[in-house]
């Protein structure tokens, strides 16, 4: 089963972007650095607000 990818709203300025769920760096926000997902060694902490999440079909 392959992992997803999330649709995440920056909970500092509401900017969203899509990340994967088992990120292995720190996710940062485009537009203010706050950091959105960060690695535990399997699915990444998720910081943000995860709106929606992306399957591929």
């Amino acid at each position: 089963m392959a992992s997803p990818f999330y649709k995440v709203r920056c909970k500092d300025c509401n900017n969203i972007q899509i990340i994967f769920s088992k990120a292995s760096t720190k996710v940062l926000c485009n537009i203010c650095g706050s950091i959105l997902a960060e690695p535990t060694g399997g699915k990444a902490k998720i910081k943000g607000e995860i709106l929606e999440e992306l399957r591929h079909a």
